[in-house]
C-alpha cells in the first residue's frame, strides 16, 4: 500500500497585517514530545515574547501533570498501587479527566482515557517486535473502561477502580493548545494560533483578514505533488490523526500507533482523519476516536455532533 498522509499545516508567513502598529510574531519550542508553534499579532516583540514565554512554561507544567512517561507525574502518582481514593487532584487534571470521561461516553469508548495498560503493553510490543501474550492482552483490555473513573465535582477528587492506568496522550496536547490560546488572550493577544503537532487551536482573525489560513495536506506517495486543502478558521480548532510515520510491522502486518480499546492492538487499516471543532481538546480526542471507528461509522457518528466537521482521507490503493 502507498503511504498516505493527512497533515494540518499553518501557513506561516502567508498572512500579514495592513496595520502599521501591529505585526506578526512566531515562536516555537518543544513540549509533550512534539513541537509547539505559536503565532500572534502584537504591537511589539516584547509583548509577544512575554505571552509566549508564559505559554511554554505552562506547557511544561501541564506535561508534568499529564504525562504517563514519568512515574513522578501527578497522573502516574494517582494510578500507582496503594493510592488512596478519593484523591484530591489539581484543577487541570480534574478538568481534563472530566473532558476525557465526557468524550469517552460520547464516543462509546473508542476514545478511552483508561487505556494506560494497553499503551504500556503496546510500547513493549513495539520494542520487542512481537505481539503480547493473549492472557496479558486480555487482562489489559479488561482494565480499559472509562466507567472505572469516578469524579467528585464538589470535592475536586477522583476515584479509580483497582488496576486502572490512565493515558491522556490522545487529548493532552489539544488541551495544552487551548490553554495557550487562553493565555494569549489574557495578555491582550486574541489574534493568535497555536499548533502542537497535529493539533491546531485558532483564535481571532488576523487584522484585516477573515481568518487564519490552515492547510490540510494530503498525498498518497512521497513523490506526489502536495495536494493542499485550504481552510480559513477563526476561533475554531482542527486536529489530525493518522499512521503514516508512527507504525510497526510485526509478522507481516502493519500496526498503527493508534490503539483500539476493543482489540488492544494498533489499527491495521490505513486511515487518517481531520476533525474541526470549537476547541482543540475536543478535536484532538475525536480525531483519534474517528480513526478507531473507521470511515463509515465515524462519518455517521459525526452527523450527530453539533458544530463538528470530519474529513477522512481516501483509502490508499
Amino acid at each position: 500500500m502507498n503511504p498516505l498522509r493527512l497533515v494540518c499545516l499553518l501557513a506561516f508567513g502567508a498572512l500579514s497585517s495592513p496595520a502599521s502598529d501591529i505585526q506578526r510574531y512566531d515562536f516555537s519550542g518543544p513540549g509533550m514530545a512534539t513541537t509547539f508553534r505559536i503565532s500572534c499579532y502584537a504591537k511589539n516583540r516584547e509583548q509577544a515574547e512575554k505571552a509566549a514565554s508564559v505559554c511554554f512554561a505552562r506547557i511544561a507544567e501541564l506535561n508534568q501533570i499529564f504525562t504517563d512517561y514519568d512515574p513522578t507525574s501527578e497522573l502516574m502518582r494517582l494510578c500507582q498501587p496503594g493510592a488512596h481514593y478519593p484523591a484530591k487532584i489539581s484543577p487541570p487534571l480534574f478538568d481534563l479527566l472530566g473532558r476525557a470521561v465526557h468524550l469517552a461516553a460520547q464516543t462509546d469508548g473508542t476514545f478511552d482515557p483508561t487505556c494506560g495498560n494497553l499503551s504500556q503493553l503496546w510500547r513493549r510490543t513495539k520494542r520487542q517486535g512481537k505481539l503480547p501474550p493473549t492472557d496479558r492482552l486480555r487482562s489489559a483490555i479488561n482494565a480499559t473502561d472509562w466507567k472505572r473513573i469516578r469524579l467528585d465535582l464538589q470535592n475536586q477528587s477522583v476515584s479509580l477502580q483497582p488496576g486502572t492506568l490512565l493515558d491522556l496522550g490522545g487529548i493532552a496536547k489539544g488541551y495544552a493548545a487551548d490553554e495557550c490560546l487562553r493565555i494569549m488572550r489574557r495578555h491582550g493577544l486574541p489574534c493568535a494560533v497555536v499548533q502542537a503537532g497535529g493539533d491546531t487551536a485558532v483564535g481571532d482573525a488576523p487584522p484585516g483578514k477573515p481568518g487564519w489560513e490552515i492547510k490540510l495536506r494530503t498525498f498518497t506517495r512521497p513523490d506526489d505533488q502536495d495536494d493542499l486543502i485550504p481552510l480559513l478558521l477563526t476561533n475554531r480548532a482542527v486536529s489530525t490523526s493518522g499512521d503514516l510515520y508512527q507504525f510497526v510491522e510485526i509478522e507481516g502486518t502493519r500496526y498503527s500507533h493508534i490503539l483500539s480499546p476493543r482489540t488492544g492492538l494498533g489499527l491495521t487499516q490505513r486511515i487518517a482523519c481531520s476533525v474541526i471543532a470549537d476547541d482543540c481538546t475536543t478535536s484532538d480526542a475525536l480525531a483519534t476516536a474517528m480513526c478507531v471507528m473507521g470511515v463509515e461509522k465515524g462519518t455517521q457518528f459525526a452527523k450527530t455532533l453539533p458544530r463538528i466537521e470530519v474529513r477522512f482521507s481516501k483509502n490508499p490503493e
